[in-house]
């Protein structure tokens, strides 16, 4: 049975993987080796030339990142992918992949404080160009557009406020203007939104989200077309050492398994939460984009499939006070700063992901000193919207 005839679950657990020929072993081995023995010197100039023939050293690719790399592919409908060792280095190692000194950049005003970070202060150091444009409006990224514009950087659904960017028609203003389009797909996972077949160039994600599920490890890929993933690997993964362990690749692998049916009840479990938040008199806004009162829930509903993810943010009366009261009283959410686990999560965006940001920089995309943003998990529902009434009750006594 092809790879493509199979549905999600299916797919997600069988695709790029296969029994271990020596051993028969069902799970596949971790191959925790630094360096690979050749059996000939011919064979030691062949692969050390051709890094996608075999193995040579662990900072260039191991078994289990190619396992790993091979399934992403599947999943994300691409040619090939990349594992890196975090996020951030999937991030990074993208855009270096298409941009150099004198290039032009566009991306979203909204992002990960990160990203954030690494296009406003890093890229710059480096002569590249930016513009910050709020990419859910398909007029701003047309402005933006410049001779030199060589990348369109898209973070959709966008991090804290949940803003969704249409890929298809920004890809098709890439593409025009002779730009490449990068989407960062976190927040939607491979489960709901396939950013390569709506025309992205690169995908990448977070692997340590969604797509692991389980807080376990420290991960990112990248996928898009072989040239471009090459590209990624040599020279880029090449000299910078994003490299990702094969313990991690394999856990990450493990993790991903389940990923269906996580996201299927975190879809589920976020939009009752969201619908209970916008309710409460106690909630000034709810960023999440299932509800019809999200700006951008029309994008949403044509672009992503199965639901609306398992993220929201909260701007909660009584600004950081309030925000802080919520955090501080919650028994089954945790604080912390990661997000897509199987148990619930809550933290400050302004303090926390996106300390990076200047208060004016948030404040002018919609991340406010009150806003906390939620990552649902698969807890019973019940329970969920039980512990956030208890600890908003809390905040209602004392702010007001």
């Amino acid at each position: 049975m092809d790879y493509k005839d199979m549905k999600f679950n299916t797919k997600i657990i069988h695709a790029g993987q296969e029994h271990d020929p020596i051993t028969g072993a069902h799970v596949s081995p971790i191959y925790q080796t630094s360096t690979y023995v050749f059996k000939s010197t011919d064979e030691a100039i062949r692969l050390n030339q051709n890094q996608d023939q075999g193995f040579t050293y662990t900072r260039f690719g191991s078994p289990s990142a190619a396992e790993l790399e091979k399934k992403i592919a599947i999943l994300e409908n691409a040619e090939a992918a990349l594992a890196v060792g975090s996020g951030m280095a999937a991030i990074s190692t993208a855009l270096l992949t298409v941009l150099k000194n004198g290039d032009h950049v566009i991306a979203g005003d909204v992002i990960y404080g990160c990203t954030f970070a690494l296009i406003k202060n890093v890229l710059t150091d480096f002569g590249i160009k930016i513009s910050l444009v709020d990419t859910s409006d398909l007029s701003q990224v047309e402005e933006a557009i410049r001779p030199n514009t060589k990348c369109i950087y898209v973070e959709t659904p966008a991090n804290p406020v949940l803003r969704i960017s249409d890929i298809e028609e920004i890809s098709k203003i890439a593409h025009k203007n002779g730009a490449k389009l990068i989407v960062d797909s976190t927040f939607a996972s491979p489960y709901l939104q396939k950013p390569i077949e709506l025309g992205a160039d690169l995908v990448v994600h977070s692997g340590t989200k969604f797509l692991c599920g389980h807080g376990t490890v420290v991960a990112g890929v990248i996928a898009g077309s072989k040239k471009l993933i090459d590209r990624a690997r040599f020279p880029i993964l090449q000299v910078f050492g994003s490299v990702i362990s094969p313990f991690d690749a394999w856990l990450l692998m493990q993790g991903m398994k389940t990923l269906g049916i996580r996201m299927e009840r975190q879809c589920e479990n976020a939009m009752k939460v969201a619908e209970f938040l916008d309710s409460h008199p106690q909630v000034e806004k709810v960023y999440y984009p299932g509800l019809p009162s999200h700006t951008t829930h029309k994008t949403a509903k044509k672009q992503m499939h199965g639901g609306f993810g398992g993220m929201m943010s909260a701007d909660i009366k009584g600004g950081l006070k309030a925000g802080k009261i919520l955090m501080d009283n919650v028994k089954v959410f945790s604080l912390a700063t990661s997000l897509g686990n199987i148990d619930s999560l809550i933290q400050h965006s302004p303090t926390m992901s996106h300390f990076d940001m200047s208060k004016e920089e948030r404040e002018k995309v919609g991340i406010k000193d009150g806003q906390v943003r939620i990552s649902v998990g698969v807890e019973d529902v019940d329970d969920l919207i039980a512990d956030l009434d208890q600890a908003l009750k809390i905040v209602e006594k004392e702010c007001n």
